[in-house]
């Protein structure tokens, strides 16, 4: 045994025969630095008004930073997938012949559902959104909304409403510009709206937030327009392309049988085509619209 320790041994043996020999001096001396509730409550009490008075500052503070910050309004629209099987005989065909799905715009294994709600949150997407509907002014620019007259108030020190012009110092490094950019634009909107995908339901919501309610509304509902016109465009465009290829592949196929699938594939990107000149719900069909809010 070590010298510590035989050291720690003989203090516990003390310790042991003080408290046989005389347990009540040996219980006072050991409880000296032990915490005396009566006392801790005492000192608390002495400081009462100590406590009440930081609590009730501490309180209406945050009251009046409540009541300061300008009214939120959120909108939001549920929607589910409204694409029909018109890529489905394109994957039985590709499921056959493994080699179709290498072809251009022969893509089985796509879901256009979550095509759509990733590109909704792209900034190549949302830039084109912001300036179709020239949003920079209501991302940047209000001061408050009037309520009495549901109109919206610009503060002139940013946004001038009469002559469209800005007092904006970009934060870019190097496109400088007497306005917000388009990365500080699709920033400042992410922040506003969300894109949600319930991937067991397949339900997607889409929500926007703003100072306005009908503000709130019009985004909610221009995003669900122009995703699907954007998914539209981009279809017919990939189902032309493809056509043309297959077209050409035909021609150079002497086989019938090959000619067969070929033949079949173009039919599959023309009902691509139409189902997407027939309807605007193209992607996403709306289960509940987006309505403009009536409370904060």
């Amino acid at each position: 045994m070590s010298g510590a320790e035989e050291k720690k041994t003989s203090q516990a043996a003390e310790q042991c025969q003080a408290a046989l020999s005389s347990p009540d001096q040996f219980y006072a001396r050991h409880t000296e630095d032990e915490i005396d509730l009566k006392e801790l409550w005492q000192a608390v009490w002495q400081g009462k008004w100590i406590i009440v008075a930081t609590t009730l500052f501490c309180a209406t503070i945050a009251v009046v930073i409540s009541l300061s910050l300008p009214n939120i309004y959120q909108s939001s629209a549920t929607l589910i997938s409204s694409a029909e099987a018109g890529q489905s005989g394109v994957a039985e065909l590709a499921a056959r012949f493994g080699g179709l799905a290498s072809m251009p715009g022969v893509n089985p294994g796509l879901d256009k559902t979550k095509v759509a709600v990733e590109t909704l949150k792209s900034r190549a997407f949302l830039s084109q959104f912001i300036e179709k509907h020239n949003l920079k002014a209501e991302i940047f620019g209000i001061k408050f909304w009037d309520e009495a007259n549901t109109k919206l108030i610009f503060d002139e020190n940013i946004y001038n409403e009469q002559t469209k012009t800005w007092q904006w110092k970009t934060s870019s490094n190097w496109k400088k510009e007497q306005q917000p950019s388009d990365q500080e634009a699709v920033k400042e909107l992410l922040e506003n709206i969300n894109v949600n995908l319930d991937k067991d339901t397949g339900i997607v919501e889409i929500t926007a937030l703003h100072r306005s309610p009908f503000v709130a509304q019009k985004w909610v509902q221009w995003l669900v327009d122009d995703i699907n016109q954007y998914i539209i465009q981009q279809d017919i465009a990939d189902a032309k392309k493809s056509i043309q290829y297959l077209n050409k592949k035909m021609a150079e196929t002497p086989i019938a049988e090959m000619q067969k699938v070929l033949n079949d594939l173009i039919e599959e990107q023309t009902k691509v085509i139409m189902l997407a000149q027939m309807r605007d719900q193209y992607v996403l069909k709306i289960i509940d619209p987006a309505v403009v809010p009536e409370n904060k």
